[in-house]
């Protein structure tokens, strides 16, 4: 071999957990007592720390190498081991393809030389990193099979930021964010918006666990992930209780999961402007009332009315300005909530909860028979057809039940206002119109309102008539 005036040594290493370099730096004494040997000048040191060379990572310094030897400005290659270069057959034959571009035969190892030049070298070469690519499969199928036996077992899975409602050990409850947790998800239940709840935490100076500000996407996040009822996932599936204590209940995270699919279903949004959006009817012909500014000369009004036409069913005969009806049915909700009345509404809703549990405790389990019918066929012990017809039912009955927990969701939006009204009356000003609207809903069915004289300034209460959910 020619002596090397510009030799290139290369260090890898595929994890650095403690972050001191420490691996690639005993690759590089290695290296450069090779170098000696040989009588090679080492011209610089391309460092990849924490880097994999099998899953195909990006890896800025080889690539650096790369160029710097297809420019001719380096003219050898040191690595400790050849894995260090890849442990990826394909990538070895473009390194192999561009040493032969780039006229360079002098390839050394500290575990012994390659060269390259030859038949016999490469075929070295390449039974090495073969072996170097099955290594590192059986490496990642362990660590799989590993990672999942944690998760089987419910274990707190390493590494990233701590989830928020917990500390860093991901074990232990941080009970001033777990208590907002619980305000989210009842609010959300009962039908208050992501975006409303997000604005309200924002307000309210509670940051993110990186500090920052909350946004919709982060909301949605937090309710919907499993771990805050004390369930362990794996790749996106519940697949055992975790060894961490729930935030939330198991019946609060699964009434979570079917107000988004209720929402998705459905496409509604919760109202920005107009707080009695879908809850008024038309007295004459039973049809929904929209909402509709009225433009003046001067200025526009906001209406709700009955709408006639190709895409309206309404008699078109019945409007109300909105502003009076909304005054006038947020003070019934409010003489709701402290009537006599509503305690007996919530005794009934007492048992629909308990229906509601049922419910959710068989949804559970039909969900639980879908995971279990999937292991058995990716077992190979049930065939493909055998899965298919014992899928359809099961996948049946959890819509069914879905449909029925979506029906059935509670209205804890209401917690600590029934019976006293006077409370919510001086927080309603200061709450943002989604949240209105989700008390509003949780009480009212929906309102009649009857045609109304014209010319009228002032609302007459005998043109409404709800019809109360509680």
């Amino acid at each position: 071999m020619a002596i090397a005036k510009a030799a290139a040594i290369y260090t890898r290493i595929s994890q650095d957990d403690a972050g001191l370099g420490l691996g690639v730096q005993r690759q590089e004494s290695a290296c450069r007592e090779l170098a000696a040997k040989r009588g090679w000048e080492v011209a610089e040191v391309y460092q990849d720390n924490d880097l994999s060379a099998y899953k195909g990572s990006r890896r800025p310094e080889y690539e650096r190498m790369l160029a710097d030897l297809t420019s001719g400005d380096r003219d050898a290659v040191i690595v400790y081991h050849v894995d260090r270069l890849t442990r990826r057959p394909m990538e070895l034959e473009r390194f192999m393809d561009l040493c032969d571009e780039a006229r360079i035969a002098n390839i050394a190892t500290v575990t012994g030389d390659l060269d390259l030049s030859n038949h016999d070298g490469r075929f070295m070469a390449r039974l090495l990193g073969s072996i170097a690519s099955k290594e590192s499969a059986q490496k990642s199928d362990r660590v799989k099979a590993a990672a999942r036996q944690r998760a089987e077992a419910g274990r707190v899975a390493g590494g990233g930021l701590r989830p928020f409602g917990f500390e860093p050990d991901r074990r232990t409850i941080r009970e001033s964010e777990a208590e907002i947790i619980r305000q989210l998800v009842p609010r959300y239940i009962a039908g208050e918006s992501l975006s409303s709840l997000a604005t309200w935490l924002q307000e309210e100076d509670i940051p993110t666990v990186t500090g920052g500000q909350w946004r919709t996407p982060t909301v949605r996040a937090l309710l919907q992930n499993p771990r805050y009822a004390g369930y362990r996932t794996y790749h996106g599936e519940v697949i055992a209780k975790a060894e961490w204590p729930a935030i939330i209940t198991e019946e609060q995270h699964r009434q979570a999961l079917a107000a988004f699919e209720r929402r998705k279903a459905t496409g509604r949004r919760t109202p920005r402007r107009y707080l009695l959006s879908g809850l008024l009817r038309c007295g004459k012909c039973q049809a929904k009332l929209f909402s509709q500014p009225q433009i003046d000369a001067n200025h526009t009004r906001r209406r709700y009315s009955c709408r006639k036409g190709p895409d309206h069913d309404g008699c078109g005969s019945t409007h109300i300005t909105a502003e009076l009806i909304e005054e006038w049915m947020t003070e019934a909700v409010l003489y709701r909530l402290d009537s006599p009345a509503m305690a007996d509404a919530l005794a009934g809703r007492a048992a629909e909860d308990e229906r509601l549990s049922r419910v959710t405790d068989e949804l559970a389990t039909a969900k639980a028979q879908l995971i279990e019918l999937s292991d058995l066929w990716r077992a190979r012990r049930i065939s493909t057809a055998e899965w298919m017809a014992q899928r359809d039912p099961i996948e049946s009955a959890i819509k069914n039940l879905e449909r029925q927990v979506s029906m059935l969701t509670g209205t804890t939006v209401l917690d600590g206002y029934v019976g006293n009204a006077s409370a919510l009356r001086s927080a309603w000003e200061g709450l943002n119109l989604s949240r209105q609207a989700a008390i509003i809903a949780a009480v009212l069915d929906y309102a009649e309102v009857g045609p109304g004289k014209p010319g009228a300034r002032q609302l007459d209460p005998a043109r409404i008539t709800p019809i109360w959910r509680l």
